[in-house]
């Protein structure tokens, strides 16, 4: 019967969707990466919207229609696109979704099934989802993934991260308070300009714009000594999103802390690196393992270039290579360690470590049991190979209160504090 009401639901085409001028909603995750990617999917004709709305709605519309026992972040995205729906300020007969899918084994390539029911059980199963990925999943409704889209929606992600990174490693000792946000503000909307399909896009061009944006935070006027640096890891969409994780950049930032942050690159390596993996250990899919072995060879010449400009330009801590965060994880977890963030998880965190980032926030959704594996399950090894390492594991859930978790927070932050008060007294 369910199949039969699907079949009797209109939904439009994608050429439909683009013609007629459909609002396509983007739930949020990385605000500065995503808002670039709105600009360029807006220049391919796209009418994109990233919701920023993030109230208390969101959990609730969650709660009622996800089921209880599914990841947080399915409750929170799904969550955020019905309450944006339900908000009233968009036509819901010219009106579809978007989300991700990244084909591994994690429940987040599942996501897009959970919110057609979510849809159905709120009566609103006319309004068609689209899938954003590029693992030939949901043909009929994947976004149409041309290589010129790729190729600006994989430079967002370079751009972003950049941005990211200089403004976390500035805002802290910023002489004038928000100087950093408002130049990053500034950039995304200049990189959405260059990224678009008419500008005179060439790779050539966007280094010498990651010369000037570099330029440009470093002429930031700063002041102050260094305040302790906290890292964050985690599950990619509860370490990113402000949703996800409660504004944690934010506290952190109350608290006097630096924010340190793996940019989504390494998550974008890593999902290329996995297909290498099943050729290589596993032997199944070996034709895809060389194409996306190619493909990672090309990413990781592109986060080189970038740590290059970055090292000449400025004082600014470059990201890590990427090649050498898998040589840190392989010295404790495998490499067949690849379900949800797999080993990279565990390799983060050695890179904070080894970059002298010894006070780390591993960041655990609820029903991410892959991420408690590699995250929380690799504390106590990691301790061990590494004693100066101050580590805690903070649970996200709907359950969970913002206050339990910040005081936990609080906690490392003192043990921090209190272990360089010990190093300066014995002149380390």
């Amino acid at each position: 019967m369910q199949a039969e009401n699907e079949a009797q639901v209109r939904r439009p085409s994608l050429e439909e969707i683009r013609r007629d001028g459909y609002t396509i909603l983007i739930p949020t995750m990385l605000p500065t990466h995503f808002k670039i990617m709105e600009g360029v999917l807006r220049s391919f004709g796209y009418r994109a919207v990233l919701l920023e709305n993030s109230d208390e709605r969101v959990v609730e519309y969650g709660l009622k229609y996800v089921h209880n026992d599914t990841c947080y972040p399915a409750l929170l995205v799904i969550g955020q696109l019905l309450s944006a729906i339900e908000s009233g300020q968009y036509d819901r007969k010219k009106l579809a979704l978007l989300i991700t899918q990244t084909g591994g084994g994690c429940r987040a390539s599942n996501y897009i099934q959970l919110l057609r029911k979510a849809l159905r059980k709120a009566g609103l199963e006319e309004i068609p989802v689209l899938s954003l990925n590029v693992s030939g999943l949901e043909k009929e409704s994947a976004l149409k993934m041309t290589p010129a889209l790729a190729a600006r929606f994989l430079l967002a992600v370079l751009c972003g991260d950049l941005l990211m990174l200089l403004r976390n490693q500035v805002k802290p000792y910023e002489r004038e308070p928000g100087a950093a946000e408002r130049l990053e503000a500034s950039w995304v909307e200049r990189l959405s300009q260059a990224l678009s399909r008419d500008s005179r896009f060439s790779y050539r061009r966007l280094r010498g714009l990651y010369r000037q944006i570099v330029r440009d935070f470093e002429a930031l006027p700063v002041e102050g000594e260094r305040k302790v640096r906290v890292g964050i890891v985690g599950e990619i969409f509860v370490k990113f999103s402000p949703l996800g994780n409660n504004e944690l950049e934010k506290f952190l930032a109350r608290e006097n802390a630096e924010v340190v942050m793996p940019g989504l690159m390494d998550f974008c390596m890593y999902c290329a690196h996995s297909s290498l993996t099943d050729a290589r250990l596993f032997g199944i899919k070996r034709v895809k393992g060389l194409a996306f072995g190619a493909a990672l060879g090309l990413l990781e010449k592109l986060q080189k270039d970038l740590i290059r400009i970055i090292r000449a330009e400025s004082r600014f801590d470059p990201p890590t290579p990427f090649a050498h965060v898998e040589k840190l994880a392989e010295t404790i977890v495998s490499p067949g360690t690849k379900m949800g963030e797999g080993w990279l998880l565990t390799g983060e965190m050695i890179e904070l470590i080894e970059q002298g980032v010894n006070n780390i926030v591993c960041v655990q959704p609820f029903g991410c049991l892959p991420n408690h594996i590699v995250g929380k399950g690799m504390m106590k090894p990691l301790k061990e190979r590494y004693p100066e390492a101050n580590i805690v594991a903070v649970d996200y859930d709907a359950g969970a209160t913002r206050i339990n978790q910040e005081n936990r927070i609080k906690l490392m932050l003192s043990n921090a504090v209190k272990s360089e008060t010990q190093s300066e007294a014995v002149g380390v």
